[in-house]
């Protein structure tokens, strides 16, 4: 079941590479040896190693030699040291040279095994961790935005035809959900890229507050005003003008700013100088518009002046296959913001945020990431580095029609599971807590093909 996986056994007593030999290739490996140091060299220019078992003490060139070269000709391989001399010194040196890890001999079999395979389960996740990466590069980004779910891939169309034009953008969607990394988006696929960018809450100031910080205002025109000060639309001249939880403003600004919007100029606070407003206005919120146009607490000239496009973001919840991409793409930003190698989450790690709620959206996502990332020991975060809540078993999901089979139960789970993981049996195996050849036994059973839709 592991027989793209190739092992090197160096050393140069006979009886040693024989029995590794013999213990690897009934774990499922692709076993060859060496009998020295040139000769495992020669092996490693010809052929791609995933594992090399390389002896410390050999004529000719030791293990510490062949190591040296060895990582300059297979750095991608990993490689651990045999010894019987076992120190604190040799041990040091290795792993300064690059050795994943050392075995005193004699050892255990099942030590080996244990060892080979985390070795190798890390190998694969940091391949699946690269090929995440490529395809955020290659076909499911918009900007700083990811996404692969046919949902959010009619979110970026929408947004790109939006873009060019100079119309008003309406975002709707739940908190953390990305409106402020989607206004950004379009700005700078627009024509006013090359303007600024300017963004404010109006959910966090008062009235008062916000009509000063939107329009600006003159020395004197209130208490504290003790000079000329622009507001937010002077500062997004020639650009774009993000307005954050619009559906937070009062009546009054309410009418101000349907003023600007259809005059395209104001005045400043306490001024009389009217003042063009060049900018181009997206707006944002996670309130229902309609249903406030509907109870008075809303303006319906105004709810219309913003919604020429409008744009929905679904939350997080409904496009779960978009979690590994995020969780890469996070990763790699955390990685560069906490100077520190994070190659990726553990399957247990990952089947948790996958089937996480997920109530603050992809903000909550992120945060929960970083928390994991400060707080774990190695390159891997590990599922209680998340500090996710346990699930809550009160909450069952409701059973629609006639109650199904237990056999059928699992074999729609593993279906789910395949096309979550796009046909990727090993990623798969690891989130059902199975091994592959378990899997694959499955499969055949009930007849499913590696590419499930």
């Amino acid at each position: 079941m592991n027989e793209s996986v190739r092992v090197l056994v160096v050393d140069d007593e006979e009886i040693v590479r024989e029995s590794l030999t013999g213990w690897l290739r009934k774990d499922g490996y692709t076993v060859q040896s060496a009998h020295d140091g040139r000769a495992a060299i020669e092996a490693l220019s010809g052929n791609r190693w995933s594992v090399v078992l390389l002896d410390l003490k050999m004529p000719g060139m030791d293990g510490l030699q062949v190591l040296e070269e060895a990582r300059k000709l297979r750095p991608e391989a990993s490689y651990i040291i045999m010894t019987a001399y076992a120190t604190v010194d040799t041990a040091v040196a290795a792993m300064k040279l690059g050795a994943y890890d050392y075995l005193v001999k004699p050892f255990d079999p099942e030590e080996l095994s244990v060892l080979v395979q985390r070795i190798v389960a890390q190998q694969e996740l940091l391949q699946e961790n690269e090929s995440l990466r490529q395809a955020l590069k290659r076909e499911y980004g918009f900007h700083d935005l990811v996404s692969k779910s046919p949902s959010m891939q009619r979110v970026f169309d929408l947004a790109r035809v939006a873009a060019r034009t100079g119309s008003t953008i309406l975002i709707l969607g739940e908190s953390g959900s990305g409106k402020e990394v989607l206004a950004r988006a379009v700005h700078a696929e627009s024509p006013r890229a090359g303007g600024p960018f300017v963004a404010i809450s109006c959910a966090a100031l008062t009235e008062t507050l916000l009509e000063s910080e939107l329009f600006g205002h003159e020395k004197g025109a209130f208490t504290g005003a003790i000079a000329r000060r622009k507001g937010k639309f002077e500062s997004a001249a020639t650009g774009t003008l993000f307005l954050d939880e619009v559906g937070d403003i009062s009546p009054k600004l309410q009418l101000d700013l349907l003023r600007v919007l259809e005059e395209r100029r104001f005045q400043r606070v306490g001024g009389t100088e009217t003042i063009a407003a060049d900018v181009r206005v997206v707006a944002a919120t996670n309130r229902d518009l309609g249903k406030a146009v509907a109870d008075g607490s809303f303006r319906e000239d105004l709810f219309y002046r913003l919604n020429v496009i409008a744009i929905t973001l679904p939350p997080l919840r409904e496009r779960r296959e978009d979690i590994p991409l995020l969780v890469q793409h996070f990763l790699d930003r955390l990685s560069k913001e906490l100077s520190r190698r994070l190659d990726g989450v553990s399957p247990e790690a990952m089947a948790a945020l996958v089937g996480h709620g997920w109530p603050g959206n992809v903000r909550e996502l992120r945060n929960v990431l970083e928390r994991g990332a400060v707080v774990s020991k190695g390159n891997v975060i590990q599922l209680d580095d998340l500090g996710l809540p346990p699930p809550d078993p009160s909450k069952k999901a409701a059973v629609s029609g006639d109650p199904l089979p237990l056999e059928e139960v699992e074999k729609r789970h593993v279906i789910d599971v395949l096309s979550w993981a796009r046909g990727n049996v090993t990623h798969a195996a690891r989130v059902l807590g199975i091994d592959r050849m378990t899997l694959y036994n499955k499969m055949k059973r009930w007849n499913l093909q590696r590419e499930v839709s």
